[in-house]
C-alpha cells in the first residue's frame, strides 16, 4: 500500500516537473533580445523550477499523510456506502417479495370471500325459495281447512234449515189433512201407550 502511494507521489511530482519545464521552454523561446538575455532567462527559469519543485515536494511530503488518509477515508466511505446500498437493496427486495406475497395472499382471500359470498347467496336464495314454498303450502292447507270448515258449517246450517222446513211443512200438511176427530184419536192412543208403559 505504501509503495503504491509513493509511486503515485513520484508520478505526480514528475508530471509537475515536466509541466514546469515545458512552460519554461515556451517562455524562453518567446523572449526578445540577445543571447545574454536568453541565458539569464534560462538561469532564472531553472531557479524558479527548482524552487517550484522543492515547494511542491515539500508540500507533497507534508500533505501526503492527510491526502493518503483523505483518500483512504473516502475509499472506506465509498466501500461502506456500497455495502449499505447492497444491504438496503437486499432489504428492499426482501420487503418487495413480502409485499408481493401479501398482495397475492390478500387477492386470494378476496377471491375466496367473493366465492363464499356467492355460495352463501345461492344457499340463501335456495332457503328463501324453500321458505316461500313452505309458506305457500301452509297457506294452501289453511285455506283448505277453512273451506272444509265453512262447508261443514254451511252443511249443518242447511241440515238445520231443512229439518225446520220439513217440520214446518209436516205441520202444515197435518193441519190441512187432520181433522178434529183424528186429533182426538191420536191423543187418546198416545195416552193409552203412556198409561200402559207405567
Amino acid at each position: 500500500m505504501k509503495s503504491s502511494f509513493r509511486s503515485v507521489h513520484f508520478s505526480i511530482l514528475l508530471s509537475l516537473v515536466f509541466l514546469l519545464v515545458s512552460v519554461g521552454l515556451v517562455l524562453a523561446s518567446g523572449g526578445e533580445g540577445g543571447e545574454g538575455h536568453s541565458g539569464t532567462q534560462w538561469k532564472d527559469f531553472a531557479w524558479k523550477t527548482v524552487n517550484a519543485v522543492l515547494i511542491i515536494g515539500f508540500l507533497v511530503y507534508l500533505l501526503a499523510p492527510k491526502i493518503k488518509s483523505f483518500f483512504a477515508g473516502r475509499r472506506q466511505e465509498i466501500k461502506e456506502s456500497l455495502e449499505n446500498a447492497t444491504v438496503q437493496k437486499a432489504e428492499a427486495e426482501k420487503q418487495y417479495r413480502e409485499y408481493a406475497e401479501k398482495i397475492d395472499k390478500a387477492s386470494q382471500e378476496i377471491d375466496g370471500i367473493f366465492e363464499m359470498i356467492k355460495a352463501q347467496g345461492v344457499v340463501e336464495k335456495q332457503k328463501i325459495i324453500e321458505d316461500a314454498h313452505k309458506v305457500a303450502q301452509k297457506m294452501k292447507e289453511d285455506a283448505q281447512a277453512r273451506i272444509e270448515q265453512e262447508l261443514k258449517k254451511a252443511s249443518g246450517q242447511l241440515r238445520t234449515e231443512a229439518v225446520a222446513l220439513s217440520v214446518q211443512m209436516a205441520e202444515e200438511i197435518l193441519k190441512k189433512n187432520i181433522t178434529k176427530q183424528d186429533h182426538e184419536t191420536m191423543v187418546r192412543e198416545y195416552m193409552d201407550k203412556v198409561v200402559n208403559k207405567n
